[in-house]
């Protein structure tokens, strides 16, 4: 297995469904009170791409991409219809001496590392001044910061998924409409390219 540096095809991709899940146990007591444990850290991303097959060349596309991938073998970017940009994201305060900072998005108290940025949409700011920096995989590298300066970052970024299926399953009615019954797809977490 590995993750694919190519992203599912954005026309493909519009109008899919899905987002964020949660593995939470939920035990109702003979009180009736509950107890809820979960069994994640933080949420994993679910989709259904079904929506954006429209054609016969769509379903094609959807099948050399599902192909290429070797089915759910290999991982590969999603650009989320809805979660897919982040602005003004505090990354850290500046030490003077640190100088990497890991891209993240926050949701109150949770935070979501962010592996897959778009490259040439990472704007990094020192104390509010753009600043010059190096970027893998989700980590940007610039010349320390002084104590005390605040270091943000605004990007749009993609999902690492893969197929969450063993099959597609796909056809043409006789009037030439393409009929798929789903395309899930499931986030990997802690997935990212090699440098």
């Amino acid at each position: 297995m590995a993750f694919h540096d190519e992203r599912f095809p954005l026309t493909l991709a519009f109008g899919a469904t899905g987002g964020p899940t949660r593995a939470v146990d939920i035990a109702t007591l003979s009180s009736g009170r509950e107890h809820r444990n979960t069994t994640q850290s933080r949420a994993r991303r679910r989709y259904n791409a079904v929506t954006g097959v429209k054609s016969l060349a769509d379903a094609q596309a959807l099948a050399a991409f599902y192909e290429a991938r070797g089915g759910s073998l290999h991982s590969f970017r999603f650009r989320d219809p809805i979660d897919h940009a982040a602005k003004d994201v505090l990354l850290g305060v500046g030490d003077g001496t640190q100088a990497e900072f890991a891209l993240r998005k926050s949701y109150g108290e949770a935070v979501r590392p962010i592996t897959l940025p778009v490259a040439d949409t990472v704007e990094v700011r020192v104390a509010g001044q753009v600043v010059t920096h190096g970027l893998n995989a989700g980590v940007v590298t610039i010349d320390p910061p002084p104590s005390g300066a605040l270091v943000t970052a605004s990007f749009t970024f993609d999902v690492p998924v893969r197929f969450d299926t063993d099959e597609l399953i796909l056809g043409l009615e006789t009037d030439g409409a393409v009929n798929v019954a789903s395309v899930p797809l499931i986030e990997v977490l802690g997935e990212v390219p090699h440098a």
